[in-house]
């Protein structure tokens, strides 16, 4: 055989293993067990083209090592562990060093086993070779996985930020790079304690740039994620559209279910306006409100003076007519009125429900406010919304609620569901279960890459 029959078939077996990940990052069949049984025939036939290499062409440490580096590369393709595939590529560095894309697959091998810390000592030699957007990516993974569990909590996170900028520096029209920051940033709002809306907007921004990039219309995890956001932000319009894309492309997301939680959660919103926003009671607890005492640095306001957004210096006191039970873990929304009977809803983060009741008078100070109006599936929903993310924006019959040590004067993540959200971000970063729920239908399925 010609030397250029060789150079072919290797060509054509680095070509049989690109396509295979590309099946495993962008097919997506209802049934997941399709899914595997299509990896498997890609696979296998991906092996025997490598295989029909001659063994007289693979006998330089050279020629052996991207041997070996191929056929590890594609017996990695699935979401578990295989000794196998680590083998063969522990032989390919061993036998070429530099080779980088060797010691990326080997990193993430290693790190389906589990030893995190060689697998993040693979992703540094491989980087030793030279800068590498993909390389970046997993080791920013990397961290945010290293991170569970950790006294350092944030402190690797922000690591992990770091080395997704350093991969967008490389090439800033890279959608997969974005969609890594995005997913950094996501991770630091719930480790740094679910307040800083910043991060939330940062991450939201990543995830619209990488939507620039075609190649990311096949992810449908960017969808989910970029809705999860939404969510959190309460642009509810927004994260039904992105729920209802993200289960288009992959049904085993679950989306489908977080646009029910959303619509349910809307439907009894609208519902409890419309029945209780009336009558003798609101009457009652509207009067009630007139005597209340402000601060000399706040203004009076009610619902219907507030702008669009945060309205500084402004108070709003309200009276609690009911506590609206939900699905969700978080936030918790009542429904209040203030002096002149308008009805609004309050959404507070992070909070126990048994620390604001029925009965109770609120004083809003510097009130986050917007209007959501807005159709679905023919339905207009429209009421007026009030957001509470930070102690000091809020009273309770005069009081402020007492701060959690530590927590700067926001309301704290409930600690159980913060440990749910970040466990289930990790696990789904390892393809561990395309399906994995997370903490208020957060899921951070990124694929592992080869």
């Amino acid at each position: 055989m010609s030397r250029q029959a060789d150079v072919s078939l290797l060509a054509a077996a680095t070509e049989a293993a690109n396509h295979l990940y590309g099946v495993r990052d962008t097919y997506f069949p209802s049934n997941p067990e399709d899914k595997l049984s299509k990896l498997r025939d890609e696979s296998n036939s991906a092996l025997k083209l490598l295989d029909s290499i001659p063994p007289e062409k693979r006998k330089s440490p050279l020629q052996r090592a991207t041997y070996e580096y191929l056929r590890g590369k594609i017996l990695d393709v699935f979401p578990d562990y295989k000794k196998e595939a680590e083998e063969h590529l522990s032989k390919a560095v061993k036998l070429n060093p530099s080779l980088a894309d060797a010691w990326l697959c080997l990193g993430n091998c290693i790190w389906k086993k589990g030893d995190l810390p060689s697998a993040k000592n693979c992703f540094n030699l491989a980087l030793s070779k030279g800068p590498n957007k993909e390389i970046l990516c997993q080791l920013s993974m990397l961290e945010r996985k290293m991170a569970q569990g950790a006294d350092n909590q944030a402190e690797i996170v922000e690591e992990s930020i770091k080395h997704a900028k350093e991969a967008i520096a490389l090439d800033v029209k890279d959608g997969n790079s974005w969609y890594n920051l995005g997913n950094a940033c996501l991770t630091s709002f719930f480790v740094t304690g679910a307040w800083d809306l910043s991060k939330l907007h940062q991450s939201l921004k990543a995830y619209q740039n990488a939507e620039k990039d075609e190649r990311m219309e096949s992810n449908p995890d960017l969808f989910f994620n970029c809705a999860t956001v939404n969510k959190y932000l309460e642009n509810y319009e927004r994260a039904l559209s992105g729920f209802q894309a993200a289960a288009l492309k992959d049904p085993g997301l679950n989306a489908s279910g977080e646009v029910e939680k959303i619509v349910s959660l809307l439907d009894k919103l609208d519902n409890f306006l419309k029945v209780h926003a009336k009558g003798k009671r609101l009457s009652s607890f509207a009067s009630s409100l007139a005597s209340a005492n402000l601060s000399s640095s706040h203004k009076k306001a009610n619902v219907d003076l507030l702008f669009e957004g945060l309205n500084k210096a402004l108070a709003l006191v309200g009276k609690v007519l009911f506590f609206i039970k939900h699905d969700n873990v978080s936030p918790l929304y009542y429904l209040v009125c203030d002096s002149n009977q308008t009805c609004f809803i309050l959404s507070v983060y992070g909070i126990r429900n048994d620390m604001i009741k029925e009965g109770d008078q609120l004083m809003l100070l510097d009130p986050y406010y917007r209007l959501v109006d807005f159709k679905w599936s023919g339905k207009t929903y429209q009421f007026k919304l009030i957001r509470v993310d930070f102690l000091q924006q809020l009273l309770v019959n005069g009081k402020p609620l007492p701060p959690k040590p530590g927590s700067r004067n926001v309301l704290p993540c409930t600690a159980q569901a913060l440990t749910i959200c970040i466990k289930c971000l990790y696990l789904a970063e390892l393809w561990a279960s395309p399906d994995s729920p997370g903490l208020c239908g957060v899921h951070e399925a990124e694929r592992v890459q080869g």
